[in-house]
């Protein structure tokens, strides 16, 4: 059963091979596809070795499920070619832009949630779960700056890409966060909304403010540990849903592995203590959130 997992970086394959599943119960590891769609090499090698001990998830920040380029066939099936080799347990791709005109962006861009961007993301995630024969998790965005003319709140898009595909959900609660400071919104509300029971999987990490603005502005740059604000977040949800297969997001700044594995025990702590919480119990949990 998989409780708290890790970002995998190559810095700490060592320490992650050593990390026996007896001694780290629930451990798992994440890593971006995009950086093992090769032929062979020490890369693929390295991550059999890390698959044999521990599973392993798959998230995606390349196909760009929020754009207008047609969908990328030769990524999707590079993709498929990772998932039949490993086996993850789970595999998540982004609400967010990432490629126009054959060019990659290096951030996940937003996009206008209308009805034409509903469907086209929709036909997006039903081709790859055909492709991959498996459920996929989206992930919520970070913003930055409120963009006009939506038709859709977030989570009513999301609801309505979890209702028309049966994909599922990929919570990040630091996005979450650093979106509602941004927008001077309350995250309580947003969670309040946001359809909980899709969930398969959280995302937690930590974020810096914007060296000129300062706190005005915060930037999702998963080179901090995890905030108390997120962590607060994260066992809100879990009072409401459960335990919930939970990964501290480490891109940046990295620190010793036995520091990121203090995070990952308190994220495993959180789900240890979960259990489902009843209607009255959800109502609740939402409107003691913390807000900005």
């Amino acid at each position: 059963m998989l409780t708290a997992g890790l970002s995998l970086k190559p810095e700490y394959y060592d320490d992650a091979l050593s990390s026996r599943a007896s001694a780290c119960e629930g451990l798992w590891f994440e890593v971006h596809p995009e950086n093992y769609m090769v032929a062979g090499g020490p890369r693929l090698q390295w991550l059999e070795r890390i698959r044999r001990e521990h599973p392993l998830s798959l998230h995606g920040v390349g196909l760009s499920l929020g754009g207008v380029t047609p969908l990328d066939e030769g990524h999707l099936k590079a993709l498929q070619r990772l998932v039949n080799r490993f086996e993850p347990a789970l595999v998540s791709e982004h609400l967010a832009c990432s490629v126009h005109d054959g060019r990659y962006f290096p951030d996940l861009l937003p996009f206008l949630r209308t009805q034409d961007a509903l469907q086209r993301v929709a036909d997006r995630i039903d081709r790859m779960q055909s492709v991959l024969r498996r459920r996929v998790a989206i992930e919520n965005p970070t913003h930055y700056v409120d963009i006009v003319g939506h038709s859709f709140s977030e989570a009513d898009f999301l609801r309505e890409l979890v209702a028309r595909t049966g994909c599922a959900l990929l919570l990040d609660l630091n996005n979450v966060w650093i979106s509602a400071c941004n927008l001077r919104a309350d995250p309580a509300a947003y969670l309040a909304e946001y359809p909980l029971a899709s969930v398969a999987e959280i995302h937690l990490a930590g974020y810096t403010a914007d060296p000129q603005l300062g706190e005005s502005l915060l930037i999702d740059s998963h080179d901090q540990p995890v905030s108390e604000a997120v962590w607060a977040l994260h066992r809100q949800v879990l009072a409401v849903t459960g335990p919930i297969p939970t990964l501290i997001e480490r891109d940046g700044n990295l620190p010793s592995f036995d520091k990121l594995l203090v995070e990952r025990e308190r994220a495993h702590g959180h789900l240890r203590e979960a259990t489902p919480a009843t209607t009255n119990e959800l109502l609740r949990a939402n409107e003691e959130a913390v807000t900005c």
